[in-house]
């Protein structure tokens, strides 16, 4: 059942939620991972190689090991995120949101009326999460989050605003993104001492509306230094930094 009621609850109820990142086509890579002790897993169809089809085949996948499946779309896609909360999917993540009228479209999509905008045609969700379609349509809102990536010095500067729309459950934070544009796109430096305090700044202001703050991490340690900074949710790495630091552990070791 990957509308969990429980994950909007479990987002705000204090103990970070950490989360598999995938963006290989292979569907079963993200149903590997969900096998293990992450508390859900994001298809990356903005950046990863996985599309609309092999995300789709992915979300039942993730769901089989109980866990929430969250998409982040491309660019301005806002479409997409309406077929994949369609297919399951328990949350959207939606890179560069800079306007207050860029989360109202997101919020437009994914949230039915009288929130949004979203169509009805729910077909795979209702399969798997087995609710009547007027259960559905009464909970769905409350069912599945929206993010809107903050990643630039203009989202930054109006996330009071981003936030403060109807149907905008949180943000994501994009660290090596923000890096490039508060480093005036001299650099890629997501650890840096003037990101950690965009992040708190954002952090503080996300609590402040009471929603969601949630964000990337390099790296297991990275994303430990952030769970402790007080975010919601983080996402750790990728399949394939996985795949290459399993790979590299096992070669060291048949070489020691």
């Amino acid at each position: 059942m990957p509308l969990h009621s429980s994950f909007p609850e479990r987002l705000k109820g204090g103990t970070p939620l950490l989360t598999a990142w995938c963006g290989l086509p292979d569907p079963s890579v993200a149903g590997i991972l969900a096998r293990e002790d992450f508390d859900a897993v994001v298809l990356d169809t903005q950046h990863g190689s996985i599309d609309f089809a092999a995300s789709v085949q992915a979300i039942p996948l993730i769901a089989a090991a109980g866990k929430p499946a969250i998409v982040r779309i491309p660019v301005g896609d806002f479409a997409s995120a309406s077929r994949y909360l369609d297919a399951g999917a328990s949350g959207i993540i939606a890179p560069m949101i800079n306007t207050v009228e860029d989360a109202r479209r997101l919020a437009a999509f994914t949230k039915f009326p009288p929130v949004g905008e979203r169509s009805w045609g729910a077909y795979g969700a209702l399969a798997l999460t087995g609710l009547e379609p007027g259960d559905y349509l009464r909970t769905a809102n409350d069912l599945a989050v929206s993010f809107a990536m903050v990643e630039t010095r203009e989202a930054l500067a109006i996330i009071d605003d981003i936030l403060a729309v109807p149907g905008i459950d949180g943000v994501f934070i994009g660290p090596s993104d923000l890096s490039i544009a508060l480093s005036g796109d001299k650099g890629v430096d997501p650890t840096s001492a003037e990101v950690d305090k965009a992040l708190d700044h954002a952090l503080a202001r996300v609590k402040a509306a009471g929603k969601i703050a949630a964000i990337y991490a390099v790296s297991g340690a990275r994303a430990a230094e952030l769970s402790a900074k007080g975010f919601h949710m983080v996402s750790i790495g990728s399949d394939i930094s996985m795949l290459r630091a399993g790979a590299h552990a096992a070669l060291t070791a048949a070489r020691a």
